[in-house]
């Protein structure tokens, strides 16, 4: 029973690959002979696990999707892995509760040499000071939004803005009505978007799913999706969010500047942009932003001395930059 039990598991781990397998290929590999892999695809089919028998000269087995969830089966590493996920996902406020309960689930059928492992791992999320929980979509809504844009199906719904960012058109809570051609569902930062083709305003945007309520139903009309600038989501959601039309993640103003530290110093806080050492206590630093304001910004807050700055416009930023700061730190002064 023991040898049999573990030519299952082999068998099982086997037709997981998602390939088809014949019944020759997997008589070789569990050397036994074919009349006893077919017996054994009949107690895996007992157990609950959907087999596809291809007919054929040679016929073939297939592992497919059935109607609930049997056993599954996992090797040490895929294993781990899984336990890692659901420790970082346990501390999300949406889905944090399952991600718990599907550790547990987990952790007590695993072996003990791998429970060990899991049980002196302790993942703890750490969120930067002075930020807020991010908010997060509701499981269901990302499944219903996965479900129209699959179905190539306009979608109407209720959208709101940032607290305080009513504009005319909108409730007294700065909730819109829109429509829009769904494209794809991503994640940036913490929160999950919605990109899709706006045909009111011509143009694509970018929906905070935790900001998008009320469905309507039905949906609207069916659709021919339109391709996407540059054809890469994540590369067009990265640019929008620098800036810049979505079709380059190059930041719309980059520029560069000589900074009197040492390159260790400045390497760790600048992990977008280009650190060229100069010396033990000069650098180069290279980077982007989506105004020259901001660039110079971003570079003042070193505390250090800057002196070849460039381009032109970064110069000028750096100028306008100083003036206002002068008249600020001179107001401060005059009311005191």
């Amino acid at each position: 029973m023991q040898k049999t039990s573990s030519r299952l598991l082999a068998l099982l781990s086997l037709l997981q690959t998602h390939r088809d397998w014949s019944g020759d290929d997997l008589a070789e590999r569990l050397s036994v002979t074919a009349r006893t892999v077919r017996r054994d695809i009949d107690r895996l089919r007992e157990l609950g696990y959907p087999i596809h028998t291809a007919k054929g000269p040679a016929g073939g087995y297939r592992l497919s999707a059935g109607t609930r969830l049997p056993p599954l089966l996992f090797d040490d590493g895929q294993a781990v892995a899984l336990a890692l996920a659901l420790h970082t996902a346990a501390a999300d406020p949406a889905i944090g509760e399952d991600a718990t309960r599907a550790l547990a689930t987990l952790r007590q059928v695993m072996p003990p040499r791998l429970r060990h492992r899991i049980d002196a791992l302790q993942v703890t999320a750490v969120r930067p000071a002075g930020t807020h929980t991010p908010a997060t979509a509701e499981p269901h809504l990302l499944l219903a939004l996965s479900e129209i844009i699959r179905a190539r199906e306009e979608l109407r719904f209720d959208y709101r803005g940032p607290a305080g960012a009513g504009t005319h058109g909108t409730d007294g809570d700065g909730t819109q009505r829109r429509r829009a051609e769904p494209h794809r569902l991503l994640t940036w930062r913490g929160h999950w978007y919605l990109l899709a083709w706006d045909p009111d305003r011509c143009d694509w945007r970018t929906f905070r799913a935790d900001r998008i309520s009320a469905i309507r139903t039905p949906n609207g009309p069916r659709f021919t999706p339109r391709p996407l600038p540059g054809d890469d989501a994540s590369a067009f959601l990265t640019g929008r969010f620098r800036g810049t039309d979505g079709t380059t993640t190059d930041w719309p103003c980059r520029g560069e500047a000589v900074l009197h530290l040492p390159a260790h110093a400045v390497a760790p806080f600048a992990p977008d942009a280009v650190v060229e050492a100069l010396g033990p206590h000069r650098c180069r630093l290279v980077l982007g932003s989506w105004s020259w304001t901001g660039l110079a910004a971003a570079l003042g807050r070193f505390d250090a001395e800057i002196d070849h700055v460039g381009p032109p416009q970064l110069t000028a930023a750096f100028a306008r930059l100083a003036e206002r700061c002068g008249r600020a730190a001179r107001a401060a002064t005059g009311s005191a």
